[in-house]
């Protein structure tokens, strides 16, 4: 019989990739997509799974929602991916933040106890719960204590939390898988590794002028996205709940990623970039690298893609689609 996934978020970069794989491994795959007005771009991650997987509207903010859901399909396996998942505008909009990404954790949890309580869940933590919090050594792992610098990493401390104490609470299989930034070709275009490669191949073919920026000098531990659902399915089939980090335990800043990029497409950088007050966060988060030596030894992860390989393929999909109104992601 196969196993039934649930997934919050499924329309997301993430939730693409994951509903690949669970497909790929023979799941029933199940989701949840907030009602938008704008429907044609609402599932445009998801088009080339249709008739594959089974969605339906939902909010991790409507616990009916997810109650219903639960109770019809009985899932194996819960993944809550879904979120306000962009830090600097939790700072325009913190009620939200905390409603969907700390709230919204609570809602599934309670769902879960409720009507699928032999389930597993897995719970998309975030490595901006460390914030300004580094150990001796410059890295960031299971140990490092929290001391989130935005709404956004406040609320996932509190999902991460709340997590454990339904595993410890309930007896619940119930773990944290606490990524460091993650991208891909189907990232938004309003995250900013994307930015950069879509500006700047916009730059190349003469459709802008210029790239600005907040803060330059942070610096961010990036991997790819399909690495990363890998690593949560591994975290999620084990026989005992463990959390962990997932990260490439590579760093690099904003403006080496900037020059990589310009120099690949043969730009010269200095002549497009700008800076701006108006990304800069109210408080900045400078530097994050993470130690992801404990799921590379006891379940044997590790990432296949390079930050170079993740760029180059980021450049060269909107290389193909800078100009198509009609984006497949």
């Amino acid at each position: 019989m196969k196993k039934k996934a649930f997934i919050t978020g499924i329309a997301g970069q993430d939730g693409s990739y994951l509903s690949e794989l669970l497909l790929e491994k023979d799941y029933e795959v199940y989701g949840i997509v907030r009602r938008n007005s704008i429907t044609e771009h609402q599932r445009n991650r998801l088009t080339h799974l249709d008739n594959k997987i089974e969605l339906s509207y939902g909010d991790l903010i409507d616990k009916s929602s997810l109650d219903n859901v639960l109770k019809k399909i009985k899932p194996d396996e819960i993944y809550n991916l879904g979120a306000q998942s962009h830090v600097r505008v939790s700072f325009e909009i913190p009620s939200f933040t905390f409603q969907t990404n700390a709230l919204g954790v609570f809602n599934i949890l309670e769902s879960m106890r409720e009507f699928s309580p032999k389930a597993k869940f897995y719970q998309a933590s975030s490595s901006e719960m460390f914030g300004r919090s580094v150990d001796e050594d410059g890295c960031q792992r299971e140990t490092t204590k929290f001391e989130p610098t935005s709404p956004y990493g406040c609320a996932k401390v509190f999902g991460y939390n709340l997590t454990k104490h339904y595993r410890k609470a309930y007896k619940m299989f119930a773990v944290n898988g606490i990524l460091f930034n993650h991208e891909s070709k189907r990232r938004g275009s309003n995250f900013v590794t994307t930015k950069v490669v879509k500006t700047a191949v916009r730059i190349k073919n003469k459709l802008e002028n210029e790239l600005v920026l907040g803060n330059l000098d942070s610096s961010r531990d990036w991997g790819h996205s399909s690495d990363y659902v890998n690593a949560m399915h591994l975290i999620i089939s084990q026989d005992l709940p463990v959390d962990y980090v997932v990260s490439t335990g590579e760093t690099r800043t904003v403006r080496d990623l900037c020059n990589y990029v310009f120099l690949k497409l043969d730009l010269d950088l200095k002549k497009y970039l700008k800076t701006s007050e108006k990304f800069m966060r109210p408080e900045e988060l400078p530097y994050l690298k993470g130690d992801s030596s404990k799921i590379r030894n006891e379940l044997k992860w590790s990432p296949k893609y390079s930050f170079e390989d993740l760029i180059d393929e980021m450049i060269n999909f909107w290389q193909e689609n800078y100009n198509n109104e009609n984006l497949n992601y």
